[in-house]
This record gives structure tokens, C-alpha cells and sequence, in this order.
């Protein structure tokens, strides 16, 4: 069969490339043809445009680039045409990919929508574009299946979280031992992780905050992990002024090594989690753009740990709240062993709450069977 596969940030490159290996190991005459990155090309699908080219973070960032994200969505209607696809897999993204649902039901196309839009936190709306053209909806949190079930009246299915299955797969086949050597850090002093994100624009609004506290763990070593959609270019300017170390693509080795970790909102969380690294969520976006989330933004947390388990776990400081001296007492307490064990028991809550490993497995068995 034929798949048409669209991801617009590096966690879906991510998540679509272990999809996508499920999918080949199913279907042997597979052909998949994408929208996402270097992960997805790697686990064998044409990559028809990169999602560095669609990531704009941000009410006001959208605004700006609203002609460039218009032309990107004529084109992938077109592509989708001539490709007819057996199979259309809409991975996160709903700014784009609603858009394309809406579209592609309209010209009889069964919608697979794989990380359903998180409109329990906001534009509540939408559930009438997920009523009217998706066809399949896959959740990824534990929660959301009783929030789209009970209030919404809409059947989707969960079948765990597909973070689990990177991560086990990391651990099976990777032996941290390297990490020092490799990039020539000094294996004597501890580190602390910093993952600033995926995108530019929010990296440039939070590094500095957290590259601020540096001077004040002198005992320590703190390494940057470096998204794979950036150049080691960009980093090196923003860090010059600072004793620290950029490592690129290597995330998961990191967090196999670190003591504890500064992290920006989103999968990180869940992934630092996952290796059992006491972590301080650390968030910054432009005053426009936190503006607008607070007036439409109705959620407790903005961590995946604390939104999941429903209560916080992990401290976040954002906007106002995420300055120097706040990330220096709270890295301070995370770094106390009697703190730092009592949030790796709050992490064992949570992993039995997400569930096994083996979601993409799931999810492409599902996919490939629905002949709806």
C-alpha cells in the first residue's frame, strides 16, 4: 500500500520514523511518501519537504508566516492528489494537518490523525473539524481518551505512548560509556543537561535565562543538547560567553548521563522523565504570544509529567517567573538527593500510568488493518 505521512516538528519526525519502521516490518510493499525529517527519511520514507520548513512557534510567529504556511498547504493538497495514497497519516501538527483532514475527507480519503490536537487545553472548537473529518484518532495520553470519550461523545483510541518505545529502544542498543569520550567532556564532574528545544525562536528566548546559572555550579558540567534541525552555528553564537558544551543529535545520550536537567515545556519532559533525571521545566516565549495563551490557554500545567500524572511534580517557571535566581534554588533543590529521589517515586507513577512499550507497533497494526 501507499501511505502519505505529514509531521511539522522534530518529536513527529521522531514518532513518524519508529511508525514508519512498524509499517515496512508489516507491509512489505510499502511505499510511504512524507512530510517530516532526517528520522523519517532514515526509516525509509521520500521526504517531500522538511518540517524545519514548517515549524513557527507562536500566535505572533504564525501571523508573520501565514503566506509561506498557505502555499505549503496548496502544495501538499496537489501532492497528496498525485500520489493517491492508500493510507493518509496526519502525525500532530493541527495547525496544518486539520487543514489537510478537511480536505482530504472532502475528496474521499480515509484520515488517520496520529497525536490527537490538545484541545483540552485550548481552541475547544476544533473537536467539530475532528467530528466531521477524521476518520481514526489516535490519543497519546492516558487521560485524553476519557476526555474525548465522556465530554465529547467521540471514540478514539489509545494504545500508549510512543516515547516509550525510543527510549527502551536507546537503552537496548546504546551504551552511554562513549558519551565522555566522543565529545571530549570530563567524566570527573556531573552534568546537567540543558534542552532549550527544537526551535530557534524558542531557543533564542530561553537559552540565556538558563545559561545564567552556570557560574553558579562551577562543580558541575552542563551540556546543551542540540536539536538536529539546527546548526552547531547557531548554538555557538549564543553560548560563547559560557563554560559549556554543545553536543548535536544526542539527547538521549545525555539524559543517559546527566544528574539533572533545565528543560523547556513539551515531549523533552517526558523523555527526561523517562531516564529518571530530576528536572525544572523552564519556559519563555514573546510577551504577544504568552499574552494570548493566558487568555486561551485553560490548563493547569504546561509539562506533559505533571499534566499526566495531574499534580506538579516538576517545578515550572514561566515567562516572569522563569529568571536566574528562581532556576538557581530550584535546580539547588532538585539537586538535594533527598528531593531528587522523591521525584524519580513520582516518576514510577507515571510510567505506570503511560503503559508498555510497543505503541507505534499498534498504531501502524491498526493503521494497516483499518480498510474502512
Amino acid at each position: 500500500m501507499k501511505y502519505y505521512i505529514i509531521s511539522g516538528e522534530a518529536s513527529g519526525d521522531l514518532h513518524g520514523s519508529n511508525l514508519i519502521k512498524e509499517i515496512f516490518e508489516l507491509d512489505k510493499n510499502a511505499v510511504v511518501r512524507a512530510w517530516g525529517g532526517e528520522k523519517m527519511e532514515k526509516a525509509g520514507a521520500e521526504i517531500v519537504k522538511n518540517y524545519r520548513e514548517l515549524s513557527f512557534m507562536g500566535f505572533y510567529e504564525v501571523l508573520l508566516n501565514l503566506k509561506t504556511i498557505l502555499k505549503n498547504i496548496s502544495y501538499c493538497k496537489s501532492d497528496i492528489k498525485k500520489f493517491n495514497p492508500n493510507k493518509i497519516i496526519l502525525i500532530d501538527y493541527p495547525g496544518f494537518n486539520l487543514r489537510i483532514a478537511k480536505w482530504a475527507k472532502k475528496n474521499n480519503f480515509f484520515v488517520n490523525f496520529y497525536i490527537a490536537p490538545q484541545i483540552w487545553a485550548w481552541k475547544e472548537k476544533r473537536i467539530k473539524m475532528i467530528r466531521k473529518y477524521i476518520d481514526e484518532l489516535y490519543v497519546i495520553l492516558p487521560f485524553e481518551k476519557k476526555y474525548f470519550e465522556q465530554k465529547h461523545n467521540f471514540k478514539v483510541k489509545y494504545l500508549g505512548h510512543p516515547i516509550i518505545d525510543s527510549v527502551e529502544n536507546f537503552k537496548k542498543k546504546v551504551s552511554s560509556k562513549c558519551f565522555f569520550k566522543i565529545n571530549k567532556i570530563d567524566n570527573k564532574k556531573k552534568i546537567i543537561a540543558i534542552l532549550p528545544g527544537s526551535r530557534k525562536q524558542e531557543i533564542k528566548k530561553i537559552l540565556n535565562t538558563m545559561l545564567d546559572v552556570v557560574e553558579n555550579f562551577s562543580e558541575y558540567q552542563f551540556v546543551i543538547a542540540g536539536a538536529p534541525n539546527i546548526e552547531k552555528s547557531f548554538y555557538s553564537d549564543l553560548v560563547k560567553h559560557f563554560d559549556v558544551i554543545v553536543v548535536e543529535n544526542q539527547t538521549y545520550n545525555l539524559l543517559s548521563v546527566s544528574e539533572a536537567a533545565l528543560v523547556t515545556s513539551g515531549t523533552a519532559t517526558l523523555e527526561t522523565a523517562l531516564f529518571n533525571v530530576p528536572q525544572v521545566v523552564c519556559y519563555k516565549t514573546s510577551f504577544i504570544s504568552y499574552f494570548l495563551a493566558k487568555i486561551f490557554i485553560k490548563i493547569k500545567f504546561i509539562s506533559l509529567v505533571n499534566l499526566i500524572v495531574n499534580k506538579e511534580i516538576i517545578r515550572e517557571l514561566i515567562q516572569n517567573k522563569c529568571t536566574k535566581n528562581n532556576i538557581i534554588t530550584e535546580l539547588k533543590r532538585i539537586l538535594n538527593k533527598e528531593n531528587s529521589n522523591s521525584m524519580k517515586k513520582n516518576y514510577v507513577k507515571l510510567i505506570s500510568l503511560i503503559g508498555n512499550s510497543g505503541t507505534s507497533k499498534r498504531i501502524a497494526m491498526d493503521i494497516i488493518k483499518n480498510d474502512k
